[in-house]
């Protein structure tokens, strides 16, 4: 189950690395470019909480098995698309598809495991859906460089089939094959899927055409009435779309709200170092893999560690101590210069590859430990659409931020260098003693030329520290949340009446 995740969340990176190849090959203009991954992204949001509504209908083993041959097969179907309407289109099939596997995975963790055995199986299933962003670049770099742009939706073949397959014969107990009758609200699901389809591209569009945009205000109301309608709806229903009440345990909507900052997080820093790498220092898609390779193998460290402390150690020190250590690896990107690269990235990609895992381990028990059984498909549904709501609306807010603080910086940069000052003019690389010389003397065309791409790149650069200040500050904000944390008792004593009673175990240092 953990290898086709990963599939799928890995398509959405290596593809993001080689958008321009697949531009020039199918000769797709360049404002139609984006719409390779918004099919994606959209049709994924969409699927995410429908999960709970599917589980009960198929049962999760055929419904992991379903949705992740259909996505084999939607990516062959990419793979062999020679026009933008036929790649578009089998992206929305596997953007649906895939968007079932990741909460399918989280529900079998705590469908399918004992007490005991759910942290290491939410460690795994951790590892495999945040180490797939980060390795992403490398190998859509790699892919691109070594073969065609074809093979960026063929890898996912060979896996595909294996793990279909694997799934196939493994989840043959009864837990996996249990199902329950479901009525189907069309209503429902053509609210959520407008609503949620309107959120996506209006936070897409946003950044560019701004937030009073007509349009953009047009989707986003959009959104929220489909929203309101549809939790109306579904709060009336006796067999609802989804599982909305499980937002009525605290420990559960606490959980979500981490899930949705660690998104911004996440999202954002996966998206803040390959914009500044390729557009700053000008790096091409696999030295950005290289470099970014370094957060990767810092959780595949860290990942035993966290599952050895979440056995000893408790769930609020673990989550204040995750998302405390994630925020200063954010901030510790705030002071990035022109000549930043792999060396000074190094110590900021090691604090949040190590922070990651402690930020997903704990608040996932949080969520869905203590979940009864019959919402946990359904919660884990709601907890993984918050990570992605949380990315997407991230994102939207970087991108607003780097293009507005940019064309501030530049100006800023501009009067400086018009009034002398010396200290602007070495910052943004312009040698001092030719500054000097230059002070009184109308500059000739070349000159004009460089400082005015000096003054954008170095505007470029602070606009991208503002936006790590940003995601930053927001992920240090989760650390609040934990102090309303419910207490109670551990999985493990479930069974315990005498422990199930004693809420002291969340808040000690040892259970």
């Amino acid at each position: 189950m953990c290898i086709g995740m990963f599939m799928a969340i890995l398509d959405i990176q290596i593809v993001a690395t080689s958008l321009p190849t697949i531009q020039n090959a199918l000769m797709i203009g360049a404002d139609q470019m984006i719409w390779i991954q918004t099919a994606y992204l959209t049709a994924e949001i969409v699927a995410i909480p429908l999960t709970g509504f599917l589980t009960a209908r198929l049962g999760m083993r055929w419904l992991f098995v379903s949705a992740l041959t259909v996505f084999t097969i939607a990516s062959l179907g990419c793979s062999e698309s020679d026009t933008f309407g036929a790649l578009i289109a089998w992206r929305i099939v596997q953007g649906f598809a895939g968007g079932t596997l990741i909460p399918a995975v989280f529900s079998a963790v705590f469908l399918l495991f004992p007490p005991k055995s759910q942290g290491i199986a939410t460690t795994i299933a951790g590892v495999a859906a945040v180490f797939a962003p980060t390795v992403g670049p490398i190998v859509g770099g790699w892919i691109t460089e070594t073969y065609s742009w074809h093979w960026l939706f063929r890898i996912n073949i060979l896996p595909g089939i294996i793990a279909a397959l694997g799934a196939a014969i493994a989840l043959g107990d009864a837990a996996s094959n249990a199902r329950s009758a479901r009525a189907v609200d069309a209503a429902a699901l053509t609210l959520l899927a407008a609503g949620l389809t309107a959120l996506q591209i209006g936070l897409k569009d946003a950044p560019s055409l701004g937030w009073l945009a007509p349009g953009v205000i047009a989707l986003l109301l959009g959104f929220a009435v489909c929203a309101a309608v549809f939790v109306w709806r579904t709060a009336r229903s006796s067999t609802p779309l989804v599982e909305l009440r499980c937002f009525k345990d605290r420990n559960f909507a606490i959980g979500c709200a981490l899930s949705f900052i660690l998104g911004i997080g996440l999202f954002g820093s996966t998206y803040l170092m390959p914009f500044f790498l390729g557009l700053v220092r000008e790096h091409d898609a696999l030295r950005i893999g290289e470099i970014m390779l370094v957060t990767g193998i810092a959780q595949l460290v860290a990942a035993p560690v966290a599952v050895y402390l979440e056995q000893r150690v408790g769930a609020h020190s673990l989550t204040v101590f995750g998302f405390g250590l994630f925020a200063a690896g954010l901030l510790a990107s705030t002071q990035q210069t022109g000549a930043t690269d792999f060396a000074e990235m190094l110590v900021p990609q090691v604090l949040r590859g190590v922070a990651i895992m402690f930020c997903l381990l704990p608040p996932t028990r949080m969520a869905l430990g203590h979940v009864a059984p019959e919402l946990v498909a359904d919660g884990s549904g709601l907890f993984n659409l918050m990570r992605n709501l949380g990315g997407a609306i991230g994102l939207a807010l970087i991108d607003t931020t780097i293009f507005s603080r940019a064309a501030t910086h530049g100006a800023t940069i501009v009067e400086e260098l018009k009034a002398g000052d010396i200290a602007t003019a070495v910052r943004i690389g312009i040698p001092r003693d030719a500054f000097v010389e230059q002070i009184g003397v109308p500059p000739d065309d070349f000159t004009q030329e460089m400082i005015r791409r000096w003054s954008k790149k170095q505007a470029l650069v602070e606009a991208v520290n503002d936006a790590w200040l940003l995601i930053g500050v927001v992920t240090a904000l989760a650390v609040i949340l934990v102090f309303f944390v419910r207490r109670l008792p551990p999985p493990s004593a479930a069974t315990d009446p005498l422990q199930a009673h004693d809420p002291a175990w969340f808040w000690s240092d040892r259970p």
